[in-house]
C-alpha cells in the first residue's frame, strides 16, 4: 500500500458497503420468490422495487460525494465504475422479479434456482469484500471466486437455454422465460464487473 501524506474522504467505504448489503437484501428476495406462491409474488416485487430504489439512492450518494470531494481514496473513474456496477446488479435482479410478475409465470424452469443460488453467493462475497477496500487486503480470493461463480452461471444459463428450446414449451412461453433467465445472467455478469473493478483498484493501490 502506498504511503499518503494527504487525507482522503473515507465515507466512500461505508457507502460501498451499504450498497453491497442492499444487494444481499435483493438476492434474498430472489430466493424468496422461488418458493413463493404466485399470489405472493406481487408483494415480493414491491419489496424488491423498494430495495432497488434504495440502491439508486446509495449510488446517487456516491456520485454526489465524488463530485464534492477534492481527494478520493482511489481513482475517480474506478469509484464511478464500482458504484455503477453495483447499481447494475440491483437493476437486473429487480427486473427479473418484475418480469416474473408481469408475465404471470406460473412455474420457473428447472435451473433458475441454480442461477439464483449463484447470485446469492456472489452477493454475500461482495458484501464481505467491500469493507476490505479500506486496506486492500484479503481481496484476491474474492475476485477469483466471483469469476469462478460467473463461469458457473454461464454454464447454468446455457443449460437453461437448451432446456427452453427442447420443443416442450410454447413459443410465447419460451420468449418470456428466456428474457428472465437472460436478465439473471446479466446480474451474474455485473457481479464479475464489480470483482474486476475491485481487482483493478487493488492493483493500482499496491
Amino acid at each position: 500500500m502506498r504511503f499518503r501524506l494527504t487525507p482522503r474522504e473515507t465515507s466512500f467505504y461505508d457507502m460501498f458497503a451499504a450498497s453491497a448489503d442492499n444487494i444481499v437484501t435483493g438476492s434474498k428476495l430472489l430466493m424468496e420468490l422461488l418458493g413463493a406462491d404466485t399470489s405472493a409474488r406481487a408483494e415480493i416485487a414491491e419489496r424488491m422495487r423498494a430495495a432497488e430504489h434504495a440502491g439508486d439512492d446509495a449510488t446517487h450518494a456516491i456520485f454526489h460525494q465524488l463530485n464534492s470531494s477534492f481527494i478520493t481514496p482511489f481513482d475517480r473513474e474506478d469509484i464511478y465504475s464500482l458504484a455503477s456496477s453495483l447499481d447494475d446488479i440491483m437493476d437486473f435482479m429487480e427486473e427479473a422479479v418484475d418480469l416474473v410478475v408481469l408475465y404471470n409465470v406460473e412455474e420457473l424452469p428447472k435451473g433458475v434456482e441454480q442461477q439464483i443460488e449463484v447470485l446469492a453467493r456472489a452477493a454475500e462475497l461482495t458484501a464481505e469484500a467491500m469493507p476490505h477496500l479500506r486496506t486492500m487486503e484479503n481481496l484476491t480470493e474474492y475476485w477469483i471466486e466471483v469469476n469462478r461463480l460467473e463461469n458457473q452461471a454461464d454454464q447454468i444459463h446455457r443449460k437453461l437455454l437448451a432446456h427452453l428450446f427442447n420443443g416442450k414449451f410454447d413459443a410465447m412461453e419460451v420468449l418470456k422465460l428466456k428474457q428472465i433467465v437472460d436478465v439473471l445472467e446479466e446480474a451474474a455478469d455485473a457481479f464479475e464487473h464489480v470483482a474486476n473493478t475491485v481487482e483493478t483498484i487493488a492493483v493500482k493501490e499496491s
